[in-house]
């Protein structure tokens, strides 16, 4: 098809897009549901535009052989995500604050002082480290609520955590076997808690989630719409993910979660559509229990409880708070196996005979909401096309569309800008070109792999729990994935080279190079998150602000902190300084004097090691992880990552200061 228009138009429409999309994203408030819905306009009918373009002139004939099975493969996979995009773009139109609900409620729970409802609080453990699990049932004691009732939940039936239970005075239950997993453990929670606490709501913690001090306060309140049957809050991570930490972005580019938790499921709560994400909720035991219990048909409990819930005519609530700190995966493997788990789970509960798209008892909002809650999934796939279409047409002259640079730059290219103006404006920097599609490339090979497998056999598979705690003191080489992104680089740089040396300049080996550009850049940046970088022994620090004292004998110094652990502290520099291995105390607000001794000093800096006794450690857990302050990134640093970026590729960079 010739194209229809000349290079000034199209240059006028890409200038027209950069100008549009750079005033929306400097003058539009993200907080406006006006300005919410013109910037999902611009975004969404660009796109639109794109997607019409490229069903009515970008196909080939039906009858090429595979290369027609391949494009029209290849174009399936594209709307998919081109649909799931749209969809987002008009569910991000809404979206819901319960906050002031919860202030609310909070006022009123602490008016009523001893008169509230109790709360169990259950900590499902399998095989975490006493170093994990002391935060989490620390933490869980030091809530700030009258009636509150520990229960930790032992699947791998521990002796030494039964003693440490005893001594702590916190309840401890295990049973004879592992049946249904995580689902199963809870169960039997909710059966031996009814005779003995048997609180009207409960509050369940993975093993390594500490709650903050005012997470009952805070969240009690919103059950007393009668609707309410779960309150669910985000997950903050106290460690940096595999990517971010590959990549050397803990302190310029956010975890991959961030984007679903602060800015999709504040969304979804708006349609009455937010859901369980497995800890950090809590949950009425009236309405659980005349449900059936927790749901124990999939390998994901948490979204199939909403689910349950809803079907018997409850909604789950969105609390967009920091209101408990856990730890992220820490090795790509294990990362990767966990989105792998959570895309079997949304295919199991989606083909159950009572789940949101066969069963009864759904409305068509709850539906369509989990319908796209699995295209989310099923466009990952998509990712990994991206990148081996470059390869097929290289050495094989398979395209996987048909079109030539100037239709693509008329129709693509401003779509592709309103997307990077509109992705970073809506998720208040959120996202981020490359490090958004890496965080979702190192996993689309093992979803992939999950969704073909579903397809024969979706059922019948172990639970697999995230390991933790394990030793990351070396350099780890992901081959088998790594290997995948190498091989893909090697092809794209011999077929690209091959092409141009022998002077092949037509439309379509320029258009294939440019694709062949930004997917080099991808796969490198693939490979190295495929690295995993050897991470510090010892406990993750904190920055914390607040004025320090320390003394030595009689002599005593007034100073202040830069951060604190479990393990130290680092205070700046007094006019006095104690040399290394002297002991002294430190006064830590709110712990009392720490004994301590002096790791090193510098001229900026004493770094202190604590010497604590149980008492003192606990009280400290309390202090870091009740109240535990930011120390990963949480909106991105552009300048800052894509250095990090170039300096872990080898390419000069200017130093950091």
């Amino acid at each position: 098809m010739n194209f229809p228009f000349d290079h000034a138009t199209m240059l006028e429409v890409v200038a027209l897009t950069l100008l549009l999309g750079a005033g929306l994203a400097c003058f539009a408030n993200s907080h406006r549901p006006f300005d919410r819905m013109v910037f999902g306009i611009f975004s969404g009918g660009l796109l639109l535009r794109y997607a019409l373009w490229r069903t009515s002139n970008t196909l080939p004939d039906a009858t090429h052989g595979f290369a027609s099975v391949w494009a029209y493969v290849f174009y399936a996979f594209e709307m998919i995500s081109i649909t799931y995009t749209l969809v987002a773009i008009v569910v991000m139109v809404r979206r819901r604050d319960n906050r002031p609900q919860a202030d609310a409620g909070e006022a009123r729970l602490r008016a009523a002082g001893n008169r509230v409802p109790a709360v169990d609080v259950f900590i499902a453990t399998y095989n975490e480290d006493w170093q994990i699990l002391e935060k989490t049932i620390v933490a869980a004691k030091a809530i700030d609520y009258p009636h509150v009732h520990v229960w930790v939940l032992d699947d791998t039936r521990r002796d030494w955590l039964r003693d440490q239970c005893e001594k702590l005075g916190v309840n401890y239950a295990r049973r004879p076997d592992n049946s249904h997993a995580k689902a199963g453990n809870l169960n039997n929670g909710l059966k031996l808690s009814s005779a003995r606490t048997n609180s009207p709501y409960i509050l369940v913690l993975d093993a390594d989630f500490a709650p903050q001090k005012n997470i009952l306060y805070r969240v009690l309140g919103l059950f007393a719409d009668p609707n309410v049957a779960l309150v669910q809050t985000p997950q903050f991570y106290y460690n940096a993910d595999p990517i971010q930490h590959n990549l050397g972005t803990t302190d310029s580019w956010v975890d991959e979660q961030r984007v679903f938790f602060d800015v999709f499921q504040p969304s979804r709560d708006a349609w009455d559509s937010a859901f369980c994400v497995g800890t950090s909720f809590v949950v009425s035991r009236k309405a659980i229990t005349s449900a059936g219990g927790f749901p124990t048909d999939s390998v994901c409990e948490d979204i199939h409880t909403t689910y349950l819930l809803r079907r018997n005519g409850y909604i789950t609530r969105w609390l967009n708070e920091r209101l408990s700190v856990g730890l992220s995966a820490e090795g790509l493997i294990e990362y990767i196996n966990q989105r792998g788990r959570w895309c079997l789970g949304t295919m199991q509960v989606a083909l159950l005979r009572d789940g949101p798209l066969r069963g009864p008892g759904y409305t068509l909002m709850d539906r369509l909401h989990y319908f796209h809650g699995m295209l989310h999934w099923l466009g990952k796939p998509f990712l990994l096309m991206m990148l081996i279409a470059p390869v097929l047409y290289w050495y094989f002259g398979i395209a996987a569309f048909y079109t030539t640079p100037e239709q693509f730059l008329f129709y693509g290219l401003p779509a592709l800008l309103a997307s990077w103006f509109y992705g970073p404006w809506i998720t208040e920097r959120k996202t981020l070109p490359i490090f958004t599609e890496v965080t979702q490339l190192v996993a689309a090979y093992a979803v992939t792999m999950t969704i073909i497998s579903a397809c024969f056999r979706p059922f019948g598979r172990p639970f697999k729990v995230t390991a933790k705690g394990l030793d990351r003191s070396k350099i780890v080489v992901h081959w088998k994935l790594a290997g995948f992104f190498i091989a893909l680089m090697l092809c794209l740089q011999a077929g690209a080279v091959n092409t141009v040396m022998h002077a092949d300049m037509s439309a379509g080996t320029v258009f294939n190079l440019g694709w062949t550009l930004i997917a080099l850049v991808l796969n490198l940046a693939a490979i190295l998150a495929c690295v995993d970088l050897p991470r510090l022994r010892g406990e993750e620090r904190f920055p914390f602000q607040g004025v320090a004292r320390w003394r030595l004998g009689a002599h005593e110094e007034t100073t202040a902190f830069i951060d604190i652990s479990l393990s130290g502290a680092a205070l700046r520099r007094s006019p006095a300084m104690p040399s290394p291995g002297e002991r002294l105390s430190v006064l830590i607000p709110d712990v009392g004097w720490v004994p301590s001794r002096v790791a090193r000093h510098s001229k900026r800096r004493l770094c202190l090691q604590f010497e604590l006794n149980e008492t003192l450690r606990h009280r400290l857990i309390e202090r870091l992880f009740g109240h535990a302050p930011h120390n990963i990134a949480t909106t991105a640093r552009p300048l800052r990552a894509f250095l990090s970026l170039a300096r872990l590729s080898g390419l000069p960079v200017p130093p950091s200061r």
